[in-house]
């Protein structure tokens, strides 16, 4: 039976959140032999609460920390291709627990100063707490940002607008280039073509009719809303304020499927 099919049974009977929560526990049990070895060999990290680690990506130290440096270079290594990295003012949007961002401050350097947004609270308050160099506020999930005008040489978000309502798409990305300076930089990651291997024949149908796929019936930005975005859906949504640079298509990995990379320079 097609996974996205037993998904919804569960998000039409409420248990999302749940079996969610299940799965957490259960991922705790089987990486504590790894955890804890990670543990022994770095005991200088400080790591966020396993749930806001679960939670923004997988309960796993090593991927939390290590593959969150190697994303941090494989971040400056796009950004470095449009704009020079040097003296730039650059905010995570949706930075959850800092698995990018913590890196940010080593593997950027060159004068650039970091900001970081989250609606998670914890997850805020835990960066300001153990993360020095790098500027944390909240914000909620809908607009505004805490920024004024054209505050941002780059802004980048992994994975967030895979988690937001149709309504939340356009006014998002109308909020972005509001922070953004003219000429700056956007890099988004989103849900695209690849993820038609799982997607429900309803879901595809509407998905290859270029329209938002959203599976809901959870709470908004949660790591189990989920949203699927068509690249001609993307392009329409971008095109009247940026112009799109690069569009790096995912695809499926034998670990999983790879998302839609886009990169945007401000009009």
């Amino acid at each position: 039976m097609n996974k996205g099919k037993i998904t919804s049974l569960i998000r039409q009977l409420g248990l999302m959140h749940r079996i969610d929560k299940l799965k957490f526990y259960a991922d705790k049990i089987k990486n504590r032999s790894k955890n804890k070895r990670f543990l022994e060999r770095n005991p200088t990290v400080v790591l966020p609460p396993d749930y806001l680690i679960y939670e923004s990506f997988q309960l796993d130290y090593e991927k939390y920390f290590i593959g969150g440096k190697e994303s941090a270079v494989w971040l400056k290594e796009e950004l470095s291709a449009f704009i020079d990295i040097k003296n730039l003012r650059i905010l995570d949007w949706g930075c959850g627990p800092s698995r990018i961002l913590r890196h940010l401050p080593e593997v950027f350097g060159n004068n650039c100063t970091f900001f970081g947004v989250d609606y998670n609270a914890r997850s805020i308050e835990w960066g300001q707490r153990n993360l020095a160099g790098i500027s944390f506020s909240k914000n909620t999930i809908n607009p505004p940002l805490p920024f004024k005008d054209a505050d941002f040489d780059v802004i980048y978000g992994i994975s967030i607008f895979t988690h937001l309502s149709e309504a939340n798409h356009p006014l998002w990305f109308d909020e972005l280039n509001r922070a953004l300076k003219r000429g700056g930089i956007l890099l988004l990651t989103t849900q695209g073509d690849a993820y038609k291997a799982i997607m429900t024949d309803k879901e595809k149908a509407a998905f290859e009719n270029n329209q938002l796929v959203i599976r809901d019936n959870v709470v908004e930005g949660h790591r189990v809303f989920s949203a699927f975005q068509p690249p001609i859906f993307i392009k329409k949504l971008f095109e009247s304020h940026c112009d799109v640079l690069l569009h790096d298509a995912g695809k499926s990995e034998s670990w999983g499927i790879n998302q839609d990379t886009w990169i945007l320079r401000k009009k």
